[in-house]
């Protein structure tokens, strides 16, 4: 990936001092602003390239589209705080730091998982109003017990090794984590269904999205063992609250610890105030260690981004995943070549809606997580109100109906080739290109095979025009009495019919109706 150019960050919220620090021996201006209100950051954002938050500022779609930014961090894992998509189709990468809490979240869920056996909290809190009440507070042991993990990500294997310590049979459910990979740390996979019959204790590891919301539940708490208790230290909303309290009084819930809520702080008390939930202020990742991991991990992300070294904690951009090398670099460029190419002959011819890209040979493999994007970036860079790069090019073709198909053909042969074709206007069009010497090169245009690779690089003109001999010598007599210097001139090895040309030149002509006398399709643009 060619590197992202971030000269300034604010960082809005109070954050490990470490990242101030490191982005700031990386040549990086940072702004350190707290606490500003909506209206204070929508103001104060416009000036930055990025934004470091945590889960209290509120990234919306609103600050989001009155700022130039091109990366938002957030220093934690979870992003529901940020627009993700609003920042998607302005092009802006999203980042979490993915391992900086894990361990401290991990952690206070086997505490609240303890707290529940043993009822901690309440005894602490009853032996501070004078009482000794040993009875009232009868526990169960953790050890023989079956503790159910939804969600098997780094937070939910922290918790089980850590659980399956006190004898805890570990069963779970994960939809992206092989259940081989899972065995190997000691946790048995199954479907939910299956799960909740099993379990004495149950915990949540899931991100907040339509298909978590209430996965615990009316429905689902019936299908429990009566008397099982839940842990959520993940996000509020995850387990239904209204169905949590009915299970608690109705005694199917044997207790709860909550570190989260659907609205923070609560304003119904109904579950913080229920004798059988343990609740904390949203502390997952309230530890010293946790705050320093996440400051530190957010402001190594960016500067790793920036040198174009590596991209790590990127939630919507994964395009960007395979795009740390030369050879990527070289590739990004000919598919945005190839692209910028085809716009330009078919500016007058817009809108297109078909675009077909194939690669063929070894070489171009590992193009496929990002060529069509890249070709998008170039057929979409001049048209109006869009900023297309290779994070929102995608959704932006979507959203013009614009149907994008890739295949890939193995080759035995060295080099690599891309071939697009795009449909405008009932019309097909079509270019084939390589790289070579590291710059990349078209090859063909639309039926017109080079004799020469076309070098796309600087000003070009591309001219449609019957095969002659006087061809050449009357469009550098037109160019010319423009003040334009010819610098190269490739022709087509075909030599009948309509053909295209290509002209490279010192400056594109002012008016291209200079050269319509000699040319049915003239187009021009500077790579």
């Amino acid at each position: 990936m060619a590197p992202i150019c971030i000269k300034s960050v604010l960082i809005s919220e109070s954050v490990d001092p470490r990242c101030k620090t490191i982005l700031e021996e990386n040549g990086i201006r940072v702004t350190e602003k707290p606490s500003m209100k909506r209206d204070e950051l929508m103001a104060e954002i416009k000036d930055y390239d990025g934004l470091v938050v945590r889960s209290a500022t509120k990234v919306t779609a609103d600050v989001i589209d009155a700022a130039n930014l091109k990366i938002i961090g957030r220093a934690g894992t979870g992003v529901d705080n940020v627009d993700v998509d609003a920042a998607t189709k302005k092009g802006i990468i999203v980042m979490n730091t993915p391992s900086g809490n894990t361990i401290s979240a991990a952690e206070l869920t086997c505490a609240l998982l303890m707290s529940l056996s043993r009822n901690v909290p309440q005894a602490a809190m009853s032996m501070k109003q004078g009482n000794w009440d040993r009875k009232k507070f009868m526990g169960a042991e953790l050890y023989g017990k079956v503790l159910g993990i939804v969600g098997l990500g780094r937070i939910g294997k922290e918790v089980a090794s850590r659980m399956q310590s006190f004898g805890m049979r570990t069963i779970g459910y994960d939809p992206i984590t092989p259940p081989e990979v899972t065995a190997s740390w000691g946790v048995e996979q199954m479907s939910l269904e299956q799960l909740w019959p099993q379990c004495h204790y149950i915990t949540v590891h899931t991100p907040l999205m339509p298909s978590t919301v209430g996965l615990l539940n009316d429905e689902s708490f019936a299908k429990c063992k009566k008397g099982v208790k839940v842990v959520n230290c993940a996000r509020g909303g995850i387990i239904d609250e209204d169905a949590l309290l009915r299970a608690l009084e109705s005694g199917q819930c044997g207790g709860a610890g909550l570190d989260v809520f659907v609205e923070e702080p609560p304003k119904n008390r109904a579950l913080v105030d229920h004798p059988n939930v343990i609740s904390c202020p949203h502390l997952g990742a309230s530890t010293k260690e946790a705050q320093a991991r996440c400051g530190e991990d957010i402001a190594l992300q960016i500067v790793d981004m920036v040198k174009g070294k590596k991209l790590v904690g990127a939630v919507n951009a994964q395009v960007l995943a395979s795009t740390f090398s030369q050879e990527s670099h070289q590739l990004i460029k000919l598919g945005e070549a190839v692209g910028a190419v085809l716009q330009s002959c078919t500016s007058s011819k817009k809108p297109f809606t078909n675009v077909q890209i194939s690669t063929k040979g070894d070489c171009m493999k590992s193009s496929s997580g990002y060529m069509a994007a890249s070709v998008l970036v170039g057929l979409l860079a001049n048209g109006s109100g869009s900023c297309p790069n290779l994070i929102n090019v995608l959704s932006l073709a979507k959203e013009s109906g614009i149907t994008v198909n890739q295949t890939h053909c193995a080759s035995e042969a060295a080099g690599g080739v891309c071939t697009v074709e795009i449909v405008a206007s009932g019309s097909s069009y079509k270019a084939t290109g390589s790289v070579q010497g590291g710059v990349p090169v078209l090859l063909e245009l639309s039926g017109s095979v080079f004799r020469q690779p076309v070098s796309l690089t600087g000003n070009l003109l591309f001219l449609k025009a019957s095969a002659s001999p006087q061809f050449l010598s009357s469009v550098a007599g037109l160019l010319a009495t423009a003040g334009v210097e010819i610098q190269s001139f490739s022709a087509p090895a075909d030599r009948t019919g309509d053909l295209w040309y290509c002209v490279g030149v010192s400056t594109l002509p002012g008016d291209l109706g200079v050269l319509k006398p000699l040319a049915k399709e003239v187009a021009q643009l500077t790579i």
